[in-house]
């Protein structure tokens, strides 16, 4: 265990299992003990990105202002294990959601009845599904999330979508054949055959990574492409007019990758719904000038609807 004096939080590494699988997960705390059980929140990240890419500079926050914090990778992916690697495959993610809600009830000092489903992109629409099908949040943090599939199919043009097509359908074959996967990068730039295109993708990910005290290589920056033939079929917004716990849904207007427009229909259709929308693109939330707007709101929406019992209200 690590200690950060300057933060007051603790840091432990952990894992939990999702069907039989490890997955590992980074467990923060406040330095101080409480006298009653305390909020936790899951986190997770978005497309074929490890949490180490700035997840624990919200982790941190959450951490030194009372809350438990649990950040998790999906198997297949960063220091989770499972085979192949880089494999993004949606059911198991959200089964890995489970498990690693499920996990977070058991810690030492969480309050179970109080656990905030935290995702950004990708995870930021399966937390949206997940509060939508059951699962018992006591409130949900969507950052830039993925809402609609066909959306954002929309969003990288036909041309592209060309582009990628026969790598979705070379991977296909190859897991039918139980081949290793064909892997695409997950960002690329403009022109290129990856995932996310937009003129920032590039950009934004190495911003990332340097203020993650990350290199290239550090983790793979690729995914099994057969998920290409998924996302347009995956789509969170469906079941948003069944949320019922406060949900803060968190929108930059120059998104091109969640597209603004179709963030705030889906946030609309949420019963209890808090909406920021910020001036920026996807990949600005995690890094300054937005992160510390960004993580000031959701400081603050967790103080309204998820405060610290017997505590102050938690400040950025």
């Amino acid at each position: 265990m690590t200690t950060n004096e300057r933060s007051k939080f603790t840091r432990t590494e952990a894992s939990f299992t999702s069907d039989g699988i490890r997955c590992a997960a980074t467990i923060f705390r406040p330095q101080e003990a409480s006298a009653t059980p305390l909020p936790a929140i899951v986190m997770a990240h978005g497309f074929g990105t490890p949490r180490a890419m700035r997840l624990y500079a919200f982790a941190e926050r959450f951490a030194a202002a009372g809350y438990i914090v649990c950040v998790f990778d999906y198997r297949h992916f960063g220091d989770s294990d499972g085979e192949p690697r880089q494999l993004l495959d949606i059911p198991r993610q959200l089964a890995d959601w489970r498990a690693a809600v499920d996990y977070a009830r058991t810690l030492d000092g969480v309050d179970p009845s109080r656990i905030v489903g935290w995702g950004t992109s990708f995870a930021g629409g399966h937390v949206l599904t997940l509060a939508g099908t059951g699962v018992e949040f006591a409130a949900v943090i969507a950052q830039v999330p993925h809402i609609d599939g066909i959306a954002a199919v929309r969003a990288v043009g036909f041309r592209h979508t060309l582009r990628v097509l026969p790598s979705a359908v070379k991977d296909v074959v190859r897991a039918l054949r139980k081949k290793p996967p064909h892997y695409i990068d997950s960002v690329g730039l403009p022109g290129t055959r990856a995932v996310m295109v937009s003129p920032d993708a590039s950009s934004g990910r190495d911003r990332m990574m340097q203020e993650s005290g990350l290199t290239h290589g550090d983790y793979p920056e690729t995914v099994a492409a057969r998920i290409l033939l998924k996302i347009g079929l995956y789509s969170p917004g469906r079941t948003a007019s069944a949320i019922g716990c406060p949900t803060l849904v968190q929108i930059m207007s120059e998104d091109t990758v969640t597209p603004a427009s179709v963030a705030l229909r889906a946030a609309q259709k949420i019963r209890t719904a808090t909406v920021r929308t910020y001036t920026g693109g996807h990949f600005d939330p995690y890094v300054d000038l937005l992160f510390s707007a960004v993580i000031r709101d959701q400081l603050a929406f967790l103080a309204e609807n998820v405060p610290l019992a017997g505590c102050s209200a938690p400040t950025a």
